[in-house]
């Protein structure tokens, strides 16, 4: 896969030095990351990157009803494998993983060594991403699952009582907004889904959470995909393997995603 996108460079050069523009939807989890890749690519490139993020199945679905896009980074591998199926992605690689991880008000008592018993405790008013719409939700949905097979019944308790706090459709998130914050302050949640890599965030919003990551017996992925268009658009495969590169993958480290491709230090 890398000797055919180097090849493309190879070949189009010139074409990457005429481009307008490459166009980039990403999952909202990657916003900060990106941007900053995405901002050194053009500075050391002379390449304009267009940016939009959101939930991976909304942008993906952009892509479907004709938003001209180059490269999906989405939080899942289905949706860029879905695009390559139906001839709207050339090729599709993993470039992170992420972990789910549980941001916690300390009245719900929730640890590690809890964690299913917490989660299905009445009194732990539980906050999630929305399914099908937002991989963030799939894999919380998917530890529902591993739950119920060690505690039967499990998932519908937890399905049932599951507020889709983001992710949906209905109500786009403006600038400024933090719905997930806001659902803390007036107490619809006191546990609320996401992935590690916004912990920094969720807990400069509310200071007082704590942060659980999702024991080994319940977790789920996340691995996360990136589709590229047309490999003959050298400026887009540039930027592809910006992303790809060591220079890339330690970016994504640094924002507290797990990279894939660094190499092995001595």
């Amino acid at each position: 896969m890398l000797r055919v996108l180097l090849t493309s460079c190879l070949l189009f050069g010139a074409a990457a030095a005429r481009a307008d523009e490459v166009v980039l939807y990403g999952a909202g989890s990657l916003r900060a990351v990106l941007s900053d890749i995405v901002q050194d690519f053009s500075r050391k490139s002379g390449i304009k990157v267009r940016t939009d993020f959101g939930p991976s199945g909304l942008m993906r679905e952009k892509i479907e009803q004709g938003d001209k896009v180059d490269i999906l980074a989405s939080a899942d591998m289905a949706s860029p494998v879905k695009l390559q199926k139906d001839g709207l992605a050339s090729a599709v690689v993993m470039f992170t993983r992420n972990r789910l991880c549980a941001f916690a008000l300390p009245e719900a008592r929730l640890s590690g060594a809890n964690f299913a018993e917490r989660l299905l405790d009445p009194a732990v008013k539980l906050g999630t991403s929305t399914p099908k719409a937002d991989p963030g939700g799939d894999y919380t949905w998917a530890m529902f699952q591993l739950i119920d097979k060690r505690n039967p019944g499990a998932f519908v308790k937890l399905e049932a009582k599951a507020k889709k706090i983001v992710g949906g459709s209905a109500a786009p998130i403006q600038a400024g907004e933090d719905p997930i914050a806001d659902a803390f302050k007036s107490g619809q949640i006191n546990v609320m889904m996401g992935y590690c890599s916004g912990a920094a965030q969720r807990k400069a919003a509310t200071p007082k959470l704590d942060v659980v990551e999702v024991p080994e017996a319940y977790e789920t992925g996340p691995e996360y995909g990136l589709a590229l268009a047309r490999t003959d658009n050298a400026a887009a495969v540039a930027l592809m393997l910006a992303i790809l590169s060591p220079q890339g993958q330690a970016t994504f480290g640094r924002y507290g995603f797990a990279p894939v491709g660094l190499p092995t230090r001595p």
